[in-house]
């Protein structure tokens, strides 16, 4: 191809000697073939350093370029947003003067962009050129904002602002029929809304007699936020259940559902659904599903660094079992996620069995646990074995043949990784042995044991420091040493948390299972005296955990004595 067949920016950029005669042929064939415009296709590819793209391109259609790192997103007119447009032609109205609109372009070539946000606007257009890479991410952005904000409208709106009506005649199965179902909608739309802005782990939609009442689980503790007429909690009942696809007939046992709720193209959220008929209706609570707790990072769930290296270093042993035990919402899944994450390779072969699947990840193996199907803890972890796995995890050990199937996995060249539910790491050994597993087997298969609780972390912008005398600290389990330099804080209370917290953070007993310990086992002793020689080998127990997180400012002296016990 000769040089004056090719476009004018290509045949400037040769001219600036950014690329060649022959790599700028390429470029234009291969941009072709892609569907891409020239310019598109070479910052899409960083075939050129953007400051030199946008530079000759700036001059050549005199079009100025802009650092959209400089933007203020408070200029962007979010009334102009129209996502249809943004991804129709890869643009985006940045700023608004007057009756002009200036749209961010990748592409100084595409008028037909500014034409049709022209017409559908009716406003004058000018195109901004910026580059590619960084628009794409803005315009994702801006589109989730805009749709995160869809009932923002709703936020000052309590139930005044729905229509009850008078009462419906019910259905023989006591389902109002007959009424527009927008106002309830819209009202569970806010709720859930509201839930997920404000960082809530579960909603509980609760009917009692004369009142009807929803919480949100908030830093691990209930708060009210909402208490509708009584007279709605079949019409929020069998809004609930439609949604989760639940049967809405069917009031008189429990049921169990999921659903999701998706706020924009790129930003979906997963709810799990459980309804248990009470005597004054159904109670309906729902577990948020947040994919960005299981892949936040080892650094960020709170282990001292001792404890993460013992962590990382036992699961990534080819072989034996890490257990991880604590109460319910003690955060034992995101731990397990948090391992999986770490070692999902291609190389390894990996099979969970959970109950039930809570994220979906890719490379993984999960299957669902169906117990009235036949297809419990155990029949799932001996069909793993006949499937070529190097790593399995259990989503809980609750009887002696689950238990004797993973310890068979374990010893025979997988490592497993399995919950219990335990109070303390010494107490998830003793468990195993009352369950009926041999004490060699627990002693030559488990590496590492992990308790856990999840604590409130104290808001950085409000927490105050409390003195409390010497004698109330060295009860609470501080030593006489460290009382010189110690700061405690305490929760005060401001419009950026709730009742003084923000957040959670793990507390951890990681304890390696030693060759004292093991002995232990082997010789029949109890919880106590492995206790005890864990105290000897300076495994710090979960109060002891808490009381560092107080020394940090982490967390409060009275949420660790919530938490945790002597």
């Amino acid at each position: 191809m000769q040089t004056s067949q090719l476009p004018t920016i290509a045949r400037s950029l040769i001219r600036e000697e950014l690329l060649s005669p022959d790599r700028a042929e390429q470029c234009l064939t291969e941009s072709k073939n892609a569907g891409l415009s020239f310019i598109r296709y070479l910052a899409t590819n960083d075939v050129l350093k953007e400051a030199d793209l946008l530079r000759v391109a700036s001059d050549e259609f005199g079009v100025p370029y802009f650092d959209l790192d400089a933007l203020d997103r408070e200029s962007i007119p979010k009334e102009q947003i129209k996502e249809e447009l943004l991804r129709k032609h890869h643009a985006l109205p940045i700023y608004k003067r007057g009756h002009k609109l200036f749209i961010a372009v990748s592409d100084p070539t595409n008028m037909k962009a500014l034409d049709e946000f022209k017409f559908a606007t009716g406003l004058s257009t000018d195109a901004v050129l910026v580059w590619e890479n960084k628009l794409g991410s803005l315009i994702d952005n801006v589109i989730d904002e805009a749709s995160s904000s869809v009932f923002d409208d709703l936020e000052d709106e309590g139930l005044e602002g729905i229509d009850i009506g008078e009462d419906i005649p019910a259905s023989d199965d006591g389902v109002a029929v007959g009424e527009d179902d927008a106002p309830i909608v819209k009202y569970v739309n806010k709720l859930l809304l509201d839930a997920i802005k404000r960082g809530a782990s579960d909603l509980h939609f609760e009917p009692y007699e004369k009142e009807y009442r929803v919480r949100f689980r908030m830093d691990g503790v209930l708060v009210q936020v909402a208490s509708p007429p009584n007279n709605l909690a079949s019409r929020l009942a069998a809004r609930l259940k439609v949604m989760s696809q639940m049967d809405i007939a069917e009031r008189r046992i429990p049921q169990d559902g999921r659903m999701k709720m998706r706020l924009s193209k790129n930003r979906a959220i997963d709810f799990r659904v459980s309804s248990c008929p009470t005597l004054f209706g159904e109670k309906i609570v729902l577990r948020i599903l947040d994919p960005s707790s299981t892949t936040m990072g080892i650094d960020m769930l709170g282990y001292a660094p001792d404890q993460k290296e013992l962590f990382i270093s036992n699961i990534k042993k080819p072989q034996g079992m890490v257990l991880v035990t604590g109460p319910t919402g003690s955060g034992k899944t995101v731990s397990l996620y948090t391992a999986l994450n770490i070692l999902n390779t291609p190389e390894v072969n990996i099979s969970t069995a959970e109950d039930p699947v809570e994220f979906n990840f890719k490379g993984i193996n999960q299957v669902n646990v169906n117990p009235k199907a036949g297809l419990d803890f155990s029949a799932a972890l001996r069909s793993f074995l006949r499937q070529d796995p190097d790593i399995v995890m259990v989503g809980e050990i609750r009887d002696l043949e689950t238990a004797e199937i993973a310890i068979k996995a374990a010893q025979t060249g997988h490592l497993v990784l399995s919950t219990l539910h335990t109070n303390s790491a010494p107490e998830t050994l003793n468990r195993l042995v009352n369950m009926g597993v041999a004490p060699y087997n627990i002693a030559g298969t488990v590496n590492l044991v992990i308790a856990q609780r999840l604590a409130r972390r104290l808001c950085s912008k409000c927490k105050k420091q409390v003195a409390l005398p010497d004698e109330a600290l060295i009860e609470a389990g501080f030593q006489e040493n460290e009382l010189g330099n110690l700061e405690v804080f305490e929760p005060v209370g401001c419009p950026s948390c709730v009742g003084g917290y923000k957040g959670r953070v793990g507390l951890y007993q990681v304890m390696p299972v030693s060759d004292g310990i093991s002995r232990i086992i082997m010789e029949g002793g109890n919880s106590i005296q492995i206790a005890d020689q864990a105290k000897k080998e300076n495994i710090p127990d979960l109060r002891r955990s808490g009381l560092d997180k107080v020394k940090e400012g982490v967390t409060s002296l009275a949420e660790v004595h919530r938490v945790t016990t002597d």
